[in-house]
């Protein structure tokens, strides 16, 4: 049986499982939400880098990667613009992009993210 790992557990969630070599990082939303979606994703990314270096990995290793964004027409282009200047050129995941009704109103983009050790 192979061991499961689990950090920053609520009763909720975990914001990061790790199992047979494989990483999964729960849903992340921005700290600071008066930003658009450009600087929210930002932040995401900012979060995300930690919680990588947490489980032992980094952005080279993506599989896959979830983003929601709250609208597709206004934020889609400047969540990108934050998403391309931070992602590895040479090692993008697969990546899909929905719109969705999110948690909050404020709540611009939120991205899961599953990667290798």
């Amino acid at each position: 049986m192979t061991d499961i790992q689990r950090f920053e557990t609520n009763p909720r969630l975990s914001r990061i499982v790790i199992h047979n070599g494989t990483v999964y990082v729960a849903g992340l939303t921005a700290t600071s939400r008066e930003g658009d979606a450009r600087a929210q994703t930002e932040d995401i990314l900012s979060k995300l880098d930690g919680h990588l270096k947490t489980a032992g990995t980094d952005k080279t290793r993506l599989l896959s990667v979830q983003i929601w964004v709250a609208d597709m027409e206004r934020d889609f282009a400047p969540m990108n613009a934050a998403w391309e200047a931070w992602v590895p050129r040479d090692a993008t995941p697969a990546r899909a992009t929905c719109q969705a009704a999110l948690a909050a109103p404020d709540i611009r983009v939120e991205i899961i993210v599953t990667a290798a050790l």
